[in-house]
């Protein structure tokens, strides 16, 4: 199936361009307002969503729980760990928790990390039900339908999860999302909405997947179809209004209408590509993470080679609209890694990137290895 008319994929068509952004207003809603508590409102989702809340018609009052306090405004902070016990008592009186307190760091350590995640969204979600709390809202990402060769395009929103558990950010995902599904039956009149973005941009998201484009090469395997659909921090950020207020409920996956093809991207980009056989590319990867030299497995390439666009249907039912488009939120990622320089997702120092960069660009994170080798392994002896 080839990318759909430009018309289809920027989800604009005669003349809306000059119109107000579909996806900016808040939606209609005719219940009573709510008390909505949104855990990690420091962070860069959590703040966003917070702001949008604290605006929103159907909201009464905002809870901002994280362990620190952060610059949302016209909320009442909690300060707290979110695996702390103590979080229910902090829940008393609210109605709805939007829960956004997620480690996705690139250097995080990988057991620390999962431990957060994981124990954070259990912890959470138990103590909304003994605190009466009806709805949590959880956020997880499109990447646990995995990304494979024979992926319809778009995906279903109700396909098969078929990601695979490495050491990664993926497997987190993964038991969130199981622990969603049994959150109901554990918890009898708890209601469980999860979203699940496609590739997440907005300022200071930092992932593999917007490293991606740090890199002097777009890496690509040969005999690999990628798709790339993208998803705005502000357009999630609506979406989980919607979630918020009741306005969709299940699963559901939130992106930029259509996608790009990978030819679309570099002509966007202004990057040429390098197309490497996917047994060298894989297996180079693999050897890099066991080094310790990249941040992420070898299995997140398959991020980048193979299409795992979503369709966003449920969303669309209810009102939803994207405010941004693929070809939008490209040039918003390009501008924000600009002077960035990272080869397969690990960011370099100026002299590391003038070097590598001068030598064969993304050449030298999956086949130019051996120096980068070496010095793992003298370490080591040392």
């Amino acid at each position: 199936m080839s990318s759909p008319p430009s018309d289809v994929r920027s989800g604009l068509t005669g003349g809306e361009e000059d119109q107000a952004a579909p996806g900016s207003a808040s939606p209609a809603y005719g219940g009573r307002p709510l008390t909505v508590a949104v855990t990690g409102a420091a962070g860069v989702l959590g703040d966003r969503v917070a702001a949008r809340l604290v605006g929103s018609p159907g909201v009464r009052k905002v809870l901002a729980i994280d362990d620190r306090r952060g610059e949302a405004t016209g909320v009442q902070w909690r300060v707290l760990d979110v695996r702390d016990p103590a979080v229910a008592e902090r829940l008393s009186g609210v109605d709805v928790v939007v829960h956004l307190a997620m480690d996705l760091g690139m250097e995080s350590d990988p057991r620390a990390r999962s431990a957060y995640n994981v124990r954070g969204a259990q912890t959470v979600v138990t103590a909304a039900a003994a605190a009466g709390v009806h709805r949590v809202v959880l956020c997880t990402s499109a990447m646990v339908y995995g990304a494979l060769a024979d992926n319809e395009v778009p995906l279903a929103e109700d396909s098969e999860l078929r990601a695979t558990e490495e050491a990664s950010l993926v497997g987190d995902l993964l038991e969130i999302e199981r622990l969603a599904r049994r959150a109901p039956r554990a918890h009898p009149g708890l209601q469980v909405t999860v979203l699940r973005p496609a590739v997440l941009v907005g300022p200071g998201v930092d992932t593999v997947l917007t490293r991606h484009f740090e890199a002097p090469r777009l890496l690509v395997v040969a005999g690999s179809r990628p798709c790339w659909q993208f998803c705005h921090l502000d357009d999630l950020a609506a979406a989980l209004e919607y979630a918020a207020l009741g306005l969709v409920e299940g699963e559901l996956a939130v992106g930029c209408d259509g996608w790009l093809e990978q030819e679309e991207v570099e002509a966007l980009a202004g990057i040429r590509r390098m197309e490497l056989p996917a047994a060298l590319a894989l297996g180079t990867a693999a050897r890099l993470h066991r080094l310790g030299l990249t941040p992420a497995p070898a299995g997140d390439l398959a991020y980048t080679m193979y299409p795992w666009v979503v369709s966003g249907s449920r969303l669309h039912e209810a009102g939803w609209r994207p405010r941004f488009t693929n070809e939008q939120v490209l040039a918003e990622l390009l501008a924000q890694v600009a002077g960035k320089h990272a080869l397969a997702g690990r960011r370099l120092g100026g002299k590391e990137a003038a070097t590598s960069l001068g030598a064969a660009g993304a050449t030298v994170a999956l086949v130019g290895t051996a120096a980068l080798v070496r010095r793992a392994r003298k370490r080591r002896r040392i």
